[in-house]
């Protein structure tokens, strides 16, 4: 196939490339910067430098990649720019899907999150609503998940991955990211909320295995969710960082979610069935 991959140097990004080229796939990786486009040639993919604000451009270097499918990876999370990523979430896949209706492309497999379900008993499903009664600032998260979920929608084949919290290198969860950084200065307390969690390699052989899967929404996420008692813990140990303070309570949407239907449906297991044995993967520095 040929393959459109915007958001190609981010944590994702870096990790589904090689895979996609393995593949045999044709692959043009989408970077806004400059400095990154090498990278992404050596291993082994085309590489388009636009911004997913510039319509224009964007419109162009797609109609030009000629791809078969479209995957949106694109977030601005790597510069901690929250403003940024909501904004890609609702003008960026905005931009995108049109410009890849009005190159033909069918399929589109975007990058969603599996913490935006309104509260709950136990962990959320695909068919649970988003918590649209939220109040800020998650109401923006959850606004924003909802226009790019809708905006996906409008392709003829649209495949939704709802990740967990992502860890593994260049995430927030790896012993050079933010929440290390936190870990390390005592301001990752351990609560009660319940969070679900993926390993970053995971992440990437989900989507492309999404390449080929039923249009629909899947919980891509490990088979555990867990509280912060239990994991926060586990991910200091493993960057080195000191025991966390522990706090009681939880958010009421602190529920963690399930990735039954993507087991069910799918056949789809990740390498890191728990969040315990892929944190040891990380190494204190």
């Amino acid at each position: 196939m040929r393959i459109f991959l915007a958001g190609a140097s981010g944590a994702v990004g870096r990790a589904l490339v090689p895979l996609l080229v393995r593949e045999g796939h044709e692959v043009t990786g989408m970077t806004r910067d400059a400095a990154h486009a090498d990278r992404i040639r050596a291993m082994g993919a085309a590489a388009s430098v636009a911004d997913v604000f510039d319509r224009k451009m964007l419109f162009r270097i797609v109609r030009e990649a000629k791809p078969d499918v479209v995957l949106h990876q694109l977030t601005s999370l790597g510069a901690r720019n929250f403003a940024d990523n909501a904004r890609i979430r609702v003008d960026g896949t905005r931009n995108l899907v049109d410009a890849a209706r009005e190159a033909g492309v069918r399929r589109m497999v975007a990058q969603s999150i599996a913490w935006a379900a309104m509260p709950g008993e136990g962990p959320a499903t695909e068919a649970e609503p988003l918590d649209l009664g939220a109040v800020q600032p998650r109401l923006g998260t959850v606004q924003g998940v909802q226009a790019l979920e809708q905006a996906a929608a409008e392709m003829p084949e649209a495949v939704a991955l709802r990740y967990g919290l992502f860890y593994g290198p260049g995430t927030w969860y790896a012993p050079d990211g933010l929440m290390a950084e936190q870990a390390r200065n005592g301001e990752l307390p351990a609560t009660d909320g319940v969070a679900s969690f993926i390993h970053v390699d995971d992440a990437a052989r989900a989507a492309v295995l999404a390449l080929t899967w039923p249009i629909g929404t899947y919980h891509i996420v490990d088979d555990e969710p867990a509280p912060g008692t239990a994991w926060v813990p586990a991910f200091a140990a493993a960057v080195g960082a000191p025991e966390p303070p522990v706090r009681a309570g939880a958010a009421p949407w602190e529920r963690g979610a399930s990735n039954a239907k993507a087991r069910r449906e799918l056949g789809w297991a990740p390498r890191y069935a728990s969040w315990r044995e892929g944190f040891r993967t990380l190494g204190g520095r």
